[in-house]
């Protein structure tokens, strides 16, 4: 029998990771690798889903990503990540990155991804995670549109096999 899990709400996930460009991080370019940001995506997606889930979770996709903007060697990368909804030992997690010009203080969105985590017991197998209980009409909006990306992402599994 499985045991009941508690609620959390989507507030308890919420999770920001900043981090500065540096050159190390360029592309021939000068900006920042695309790599880069979706390894910083990946870690802000983690920390969300391991608050939720308190337990370890490890990424099973990643539905795309864009890039609105480069972003610059110097400019400070801020990660912004929670839960939008649970699904069972699943979780789907929101990243969005902004980046701050340190020199003006302007500050634009310039990615977002959505990601799906699942959570895993001590032994390495999936095990349910709490609910997410979403209570503003943004969290409400996201939670009810991960169940749709949920279902697209479930059928183009099924045509990848």
């Amino acid at each position: 029998m499985e045991k009941r899990l508690e609620q959390r709400y989507v507030r308890e996930s919420v999770s920001e990771y900043s981090e500065l460009a540096l050159p190390n991080d360029a592309n021939i370019l000068g900006h920042v690798m695309g790599g880069k940001v979706m390894h910083l995506v990946d870690l802000a997606g983690a920390l969300a889903a391991l608050r939720h889930a308190r337990s370890a979770v490890v990424t099973a996709s990643i539905d795309y990503m864009t890039f609105l903007h480069p972003v610059q060697i110097g400019q400070l990368i801020t990660l912004r990540s929670s839960v939008n909804r649970v699904f069972r030992t699943s979780m789907e997690v929101g990243v969005k990155v902004w980046v701050e010009d340190l020199k003006t203080g302007a500050v634009r969105h310039t990615s977002s991804a959505y990601l799906t985590f699942v959570a895993l017991d001590g032994q390495g197998k999936r095990t349910p995670a709490p609910q997410a209980i979403p209570e503003t009409e943004e969290e409400r909006r996201r939670y009810e549109e991960a169940a749709v990306r949920r279902e697209h992402r479930l059928g183009m599994r099924k045509q990848s096999l």
